[in-house]
């Protein structure tokens, strides 16, 4: 699906293989629908002819799914402001028991070497991205349900940060049991916290190196793994000190160092398939913008050719919402991932500019900082947008404040359509207060 893995990375790979460790696999499935085409077609003439409402032009939200940061439930006001309205992100939920299924296999299989100080217990750190999006608490929980150190409070796992744990006698987590060959170990979270830097900016990847650089003064090698919520946190930790110390880290997003680094020892992440979300971002708005079904070029082929199987995406028709589906990325199958910007081969072919033409759509990255997103979705986002003729303006916040990003939305009315993702989930009223003056 991806492409050929380099002579320099194999040979890499047998070096650190030799001195450290490697993991292993995952996948998933569903459908898809569509939505009303008159309503689709109606705008789409008044969008031509720039007489339709800046409140009626199609609408998607991506990477952060409106909802609510406390209990996770979806602002359904903000998925269904307009018949042209989605979500584009990627199954969470799917993808955090990945995560925590590929670090507890990698646990398994290295269980003789792991324990690094040989006192049973196996000991991780734990770098959690925003206490407060659905993302993060989704691989917090993941990764505790896996390991058996997750404690529930009404029906879920707590995703709270434990501080320091070496004791055993947090509240938010307790100590899990895993029995390999016939020996019985302890599981242990020995610390976790929110990545949030002096201004505010979670997800910091600065303040997880600083993190990993505090913890393994105090715990030393009582530090058995390294678990991150995203790459850009773990491969700070990786490099600031655990691939010297050989310690696994596991991560998420694929991104392309993180994919590299796994021939020098990082442990594994999660594909979350960006090609297929980046697609979705704008594809969603080139069918609204053509009035055809929403189905189109996603389900079902479109007169290009274009169309993805249901073996990488869903579509839940109640949240208004495509999910792109996640795999495992490991020593096992890690060059298959090694360019995290390349098209997705059965969507990369482009649009006939007379049936399906230009457009201008405004699209905003809630941090310019934030690796994911700058390195790997934006990139992609910039090839999708030639292949289905969309003229983009990329808006880059500061990852702190909303108005950052809403501040640059002062005259809607220039554009066809609109990509949000935002700082915080709860805001998606500042966005469409905007779109309905």
């Amino acid at each position: 699906m991806k492409k050929a893995l380099a002579l320099t990375l194999a040979a890499a790979m047998a070096l650190s293989l030799a001195a450290c460790g490697g993991s292993d696999t995952g996948s998933s499935s569903t459908a898809s629908t569509g939505t009303s085409e008159a309503a689709t077609t109606e705008n789409t003439e008044a969008t031509a002819s720039g007489d339709v409402a800046n409140k009626d032009k199609p609408l998607v939200w991506f990477n952060r799914q409106p909802s609510n940061s406390s209990t996770g439930e979806l602002d359904m006001n903000a998925l269904t402001f307009n018949d042209n309205t989605y979500y584009v992100g990627f199954d969470a939920n799917q993808g955090a028991e990945l995560q925590g299924q590929m670090v507890l296999d990698y646990i398994q299989k290295n269980i003789d070497t792991i324990d690094r100080n040989g006192d049973g217990i196996i000991g991780y750190v734990l770098a959690i991205g925003d206490i407060g999006h659905n993302d993060s608490i989704a691989r917090t929980r993941g990764v505790r349900s896996a390991l058996g150190t997750g404690v529930e409070v009404d029906g879920a796992i707590d995703s709270a940060p434990v501080g320091t744990n070496t004791d055993g006698t947090a509240t938010s987590v307790k100590d899990g049991s895993l029995e390999v060959n016939g020996k019985t170990y302890i599981v242990r979270e020995l610390a976790s916290q929110e990545m949030k830097n002096s201004a505010g900016a979670t997800w910091d990847a600065a303040t997880a190196g600083n993190a990993i650089g505090t913890w393994s003064a105090s715990f030393g090698d009582s530090i058995d793994v390294v678990v991150s919520n995203n790459d850009g946190m773990g491969m700070s930790m990786f490099n600031a000190w655990s691939k010297a110390e050989c310690v696994p880290t596991f991560g998420y997003d694929a991104n392309t160092d993180a994919v590299a680094a796994i021939a020098e020892g990082y442990g594994g992440t999660i594909s979350q398939h960006a090609d297929v979300q980046a697609y979705l971002t704008l594809r969603v708005l080139r069918n609204a913008l053509d009035g055809v079904d929403i189905d189109t070029g996603i389900g079902t082929p479109d007169d290009a050719g274009n169309v993805l199987t249901d073996d990488v995406y869903k579509y839940v028709e109640s949240e208004r919402s495509y999910y792109a589906l996640n795999v495992a990325v490991t020593a096992e199958n890690y060059q298959d991932f090694t360019d995290s910007t390349k098209v997705y081969e059965p969507v990369s072919n482009q649009l006939d500019a007379t049936a399906h033409p230009t457009k201008k759509v405004w699209l905003d990255i809630y941090n310019s900082a934030d690796n994911f997103l700058g390195s790997t979705y934006q990139p992609l986002l910039q090839k999708y947008d030639d292949l289905l003729n969309l003229e983009v303006e990329y808006i880059a916040g500061d990852g702190q404040t909303e108005a950052n990003i809403t501040n640059r939305l002062s005259n809607p009315s220039q554009y066809d359509a609109f990509a949000i993702n935002m700082v915080k989930t709860d805001n998606g009223a500042s966005y469409t207060a905007l779109l309905s003056q």
